[in-house]
């Protein structure tokens, strides 16, 4: 959420004792758009100071799945809510991202129950799919 000049200030910091020591440490921690913002030309210096990069990935279908039940295990329900294939619909629209498998969830979820399901299956998760997707 920082704009150009508050990242062009973090950049001045760094210029502090560059030689001699490394006196300021700093994480920027943001969403891709960090990541392109940091290509561009006036921010050329910033990101050619980073040391250090880290690029978190989605999660796997077995670990979207797990995420899923821990959830669910935490709103206290130990049952299935989720079928198979409603959950390997979830993991492969939402590519893993935890933000996108917990709005995928909750669509398929109250598409479950307004079609009077116990749970959610294939056809809760596409139409979560359509309802999150559709703009």
């Amino acid at each position: 959420m920082l704009d150009t000049g508050q990242l062009e200030s973090i950049r001045m910091l760094t210029n502090h004792s560059m030689d001699s020591a490394a006196v300021f440490a700093c994480l920027l921690i943001g969403q891709p758009t960090l990541r392109r913002r940091l290509k561009l030309g006036q921010l050329a210096a910033l990101d050619q100071r980073i040391a250090v990069r880290y690029h978190m990935t989605g999660m796997t279908a077995e670990e979207t799945t797990g995420y899923l039940k821990h959830h669910l295990a935490l709103a206290g329900r130990s049952d299935t809510l989720f079928s198979d294939d409603a959950a390997s619909l979830i993991h492969q629209t939402s590519r893993g991202y935890p933000r996108a498998v917990n709005n995928l969830a909750i669509a398929a979820l109250l598409a479950a129950f307004t079609a009077g399901k116990a749970i959610a299956d294939e056809s809760s998760a596409r139409a979560a799919v359509t309802e999150v997707t559709t703009e």
